[in-house]
């Protein structure tokens, strides 16, 4: 399932939140190896925001640990990959497992509060992924 954010509102994280929590079936068991594969596209002003806010603090959380970042051009994506559907907007968040299938995306940026609980709860649904700090619920 998708979540597209065009600006960080209460609104549409409470949508997002909703459908996260019934939306999105649990894994059974972890892949061997799981990726976060950012797709994005030059003169994307979402993109340079998530750069600036996430893109130095992802490599030293656990869920950067669980999911090694990988970043892809939309215009020249990456053929190993087996996507549910056709990436459109950037930045695109995939979660892809060992054999290049996708787990899951988060479709947009909605700011840095929004996009933590976000991501790890995907990574959580779709990864198998355990936060150390607890805060995922």
């Amino acid at each position: 399932m998708a979540y597209r954010f065009t600006a960080p509102k209460a609104a549409a994280f409470a949508l997002a939140c909703a459908a996260l929590a019934g939306g999105m079936p649990a894994r059974a068991e972890a892949p061997e190896a799981v990726e976060l594969v950012m797709v994005e596209q030059p003169g994307c002003t979402w993109c340079a925001r998530w750069n600036a806010e996430i893109g130095p603090i992802w490599p030293r959380t656990s869920a950067g640990d669980f999911a090694p970042l990988r970043r892809a051009q939309l215009r020249d994506m990456p053929g190993e990959m087996a996507l549910e559907r056709r990436v459109t907007f950037t930045p695109t968040f995939l979660i892809i497992d060992g054999q290049g299938e996708e787990l899951g995306r988060l479709e947009g940026y909605p700011g840095e509060d929004f996009f933590w609980p976000l991501i790890e709860r995907l990574l959580v649904d779709t990864a198998g992924f355990a936060p150390q700090d607890g805060a995922t619920n």
